[in-house]
Parts: C-alpha cells; structure tokens; sequence
C-alpha cells in the first residue's frame, strides 16, 4: 500500500508518497500567501490552505492512507453550521498577544499555567491567539452565543470540513497551554485564564488510527504536529533520542517517554504522539524563533546571493574574532523565553564585510541551538547522536559549527523529508502495516571542545546585551 504524508508547513503545503520499500516520493508542492496586517501579525488565508491540502490528496494516485501534519500552534475560528472559516488563521510566529500575556504574567498567573499546560506564558502558543480572536472578533462572539463556534488549531478545521469529525490530536492540543499535560484534557482553568470557551474547542483523541474518511477514496491515518512527525521521522522512539529540525525556525527534541517537568523554565514538556489503545509518549521540545528565516532575511538584505556563497569561510571563526550575531529577530525562545529581545550584530568594525556578518549568522543560529540542546540534556540524557534535518543541516561550516560548540555528533540525514517520513509511518502503524526503517546519512563529528565554552560565554554577553538593548528602549 501506498500512503501520502501531507506536510501543511508554514510557506508551503506538500505531498509525498511512501511506498512499500519506506522510501519517500514527492507528488506535488503548492505555496500560499503571507499576510503581515500589522507590526507582528502574521496571517494566513485558511480557505486558501485546505484548498491545497485538496489539491494534494487529489494528487494521491493510488494511495489509500493519507496523514496530515499541521503547523502547530496556529489557529482560528470558524461556523460549525457551515464550516466557513470567520478568521484568519493566526500563524505561530505572530506576536500580537504579546500584551495579553505580559499581563497575565504581571497578574501572577505563569505559575499556573506551567503547573497544568507545561508551557510559559508566551504568544507562540495558541491560547493567548485564541482568546484574541473571542474579543476582537464580533461574529465569534455572535457564534458563541447560538452554540456554533468553533475555535482550534489548523488541523481541526482541515478535520472537519474534510473528513465530517471535529476532532484534534493529543499532541497538537499539547502545544495551545489549554490542555492539562496530566490528564490530556481540555482544562477549564487554562481555558478561563485565556477567555477560550471550552465548548467550542474539538475532542482530543490519539496521533493516528481510523481517523475518518477523506476526499478521493481516502482514509485519515494520522494527524499530528509537524515537529513531532518529524522527531518520529527522525527514528527517534526511545529516551534520550533527539534530533533538531531546520526550518523556518530550528525546533529541537528529545523523547523521555514519561512526562518529565524542567525545575526551571527552559525546554517544555510536551506530548509525542500517542497511537490507539496505548499510553502518551512524551518529549522535551525546545525552539529557535529565527532559522532559515533569518537567513532569507539576510539574502533579501543583498548580503549573499548563492547560498553556495556560505557553506565555507576562508576566515576563522567570526565569534573568535569578536563578531556576534544574535537570531532574536522574533525574540527569544528557548530557554529565555523573551518576545522582547530583538536580534543584532555585535562586534562590527570598519573592515567588517558581508561574508563576516553572515559567517556570525550561521554561528548565531548555532550557538541558539546549542543553548537548546543544553538546556534539554540537563533534564534528559542524550542517547547517541544528535539527528538533524532541513536546509541548514545541508550547510558543511553550520553542521561542523554545531557540532563543535555542542560537542556532540550529529547525525545528518540523507532524507530531506522526514516531517513527512514520519507522518507516513505513524499512518501506517495506526493501521497495521509494516515498513522497514529507513535511516542513511552522515555522522559530523564534534571537534575544537577547548573553543567551545568561550564561544558560549561570549554569545551569553550579546544575548545580555541585546535583552538590555530591549529593556531600555522600552
């Protein structure tokens, strides 16, 4: 049997198929627009984005299992009479609740919240986004009021209008602060803190299974975030097994199996996956706001063209030489968990070039993640190397950076696709189908362990820097 992941990602909405050799090929890619309305709001247009999930499983040719991955903590609002959508979807990296929850935060709240969702007080989730939408939207209000509305992550909506079910998964639920991590429940305190109706958010069931029916003679097999789908991509299933994934921003995991809650803030608990009749799976989840976004920034600046410009430096290392570059251009994740921050260069003079501020962009990134890492390996022992995936793990002077101030291997993976690897497997297993495990690619080995703490602590002062930069200019 054939089955089709879909990967509903943030700039884009692509489908692949896994044949019986585990082995993935891709059917059909299709873009959609971005919308920016206002300083930190970022939209999309969710008819636009089910009308290419459509247009991808009409693609499927001969494929009778299909699993969906979503983007995660963006949401929306939509009838339940209809189905018609009555908001944007608000997408992840939007920050327009910054205001919301530096409130609740001030009002004494985080500590609640983190007692029962396992998540911070911070826009990226999607209470805070789904509250906004309650207040700032009449025709939500109108709805709530007749019993009709209907308010949830991505992949709800795409439930709904195509399969007939208004139901979400444990793991994407995990990741809005409105589900208690314990229970796998909606909790109601969570949903008062945030003025989320709790009548009007779907059920949680498992990560796959008979999920419904979809368009074109298909069957839902699996639902899930993205970034889990790709930590089970990744062949991570046992504690201790992480993996970094590349995108739009670098988001790294670490399965624990049980639910492991940090002493402090810093890497967040959050669900796995969970399959039929079996008990949750958990993880430790860590992001980086700004990846690969801030190296199209950068191109967009004119300061690359090729990014075969940028897989190797003739100089040595630009923090050795006193440049910085901090990716805080949405604030900070984690450990610091700070919106306000914003990003900047460190370290300039009149002799430096373009070729440097982006060799300390690379380094930027990776000296984020390996605060990432770090953070998450305090509470979980790594087993092995460290698997990585997306554009950047294909950059030579980024993977051997990494690997370096981590001082742990990693393991780059010759599937560019494993998101979609993932969703694949976990559709198959829900539905009892046996595929053999795919896993190639190359190990970069960790080197120069005697650079990696004054890399660390010179990066530690440009973080300080740039977050007293933010406190002082308001």
């Amino acid at each position: 049997m054939q089955i089709l992941a879909i990967d509903q990602g943030t700039t884009s909405t692509r489908a692949l198929r896994m044949d019986a050799s585990g082995r993935l090929r891709p059917v059909l890619s299709l873009t959609h627009r971005q919308f920016y309305p206002a300083a930190g709001h970022v939209e999309h247009d969710p008819e636009e984005l089910l009308a290419n999930v459509v247009r991808c499983l009409a693609a499927a040719e001969g494929a009778r299992l299909a699993g969906i991955d979503n983007q995660g903590e963006s949401c929306l609002a939509w009838d339940a009479e209809d189905g018609k959508a009555i908001s944007p979807v608000i997408v992840w990296q939007d920050d327009r609740t910054a205001d919301v929850t530096a409130a609740l935060e001030a009002d004494g709240v985080g500590p609640e919240v983190m007692a029962r969702a396992g998540l911070p007080l911070d826009p990226y989730f999607s209470a805070s986004k789904l509250g906004w939408i309650v207040r700032n939207i009449p025709r939500a209000r109108e709805l709530a009021a007749l019993g009709r509305l209907r308010l949830s992550t991505t992949d709800a909506f795409f439930r709904d209008r195509l399969t007939g079910r208004f139901e979400t998964d444990v793991a994407t639920a995990s990741r809005t602060s409105l589900m208690n991590l314990e229970t796998c429940e909606w909790d109601e305190e969570l949903c008062r803190i945030f003025g989320v109706p709790i009548e009007a958010l779907p059920p949680i069931g498992p990560t796959c299974g008979n999920l419904g029916p979809l368009p074109h003679g298909l069957r839902l097999g699996a639902s899930i975030v993205d970034q889990q789908a790709a930590l089970y991509g990744h062949g991570c299933r046992n504690p201790g097994e992480a993996k970094i994934t590349f995108g739009t921003g670098a988001f790294a995991q670490c399965v624990t199996g049980t639910l492991k809650r940090p002493e402090k803030p810093g890497p967040l608990p959050t669900v796995g996956w969970q399959r039929p009749g079996e008990a949750v799976t958990y993880a430790l989840d860590g992001g980086v706001y700004a990846a690969a976004a801030a190296v199209n920034w950068a191109c967009d600046l004119g300061l690359f063209g090729d990014y075969g410009e940028i897989g190797a430096f003739e100089a040595s290392s630009a923090i050795d030489r006193g440049i910085a570059f901090v990716p805080a251009l949405s604030g900070i994740g984690c450990p610091h968990w700070s919106r306000q921050a914003r990003g900047g260069w460190l370290g300039l003079g009149l002799a430096t070039g373009k070729g440097d501020m982006m060799q300390a962009l690379l380094e930027g990134i990776a000296l984020r993640s390996a605060e990432v890492l770090i953070s998450m390996e305090a509470e979980q022992s790594f087993a092995g190397a460290v698997s990585v995936d997306g554009g950047l793990s294909r950059n030579g002077y980024f993977t051997q950076f990494l690997a370096d101030v981590t001082g742990r291997d990693l393991f780059v993976s010759a599937e560019p696709e494993l998101t979609a690897a993932g969703l694949a497997r976990m559709a198959a297993e829900g539905a009892g189908i046996d595929l053999p495990e795919v896993r190639e690619g190359t190990v970069v080995a960790a080197s120069g362990a005697l650079h990696a703490d004054m890399r660390r602590r010179r990066f530690e002062a440009a973080l300080k820097a740039v977050e007293g930069y933010a406190r002082a200019s308001g």
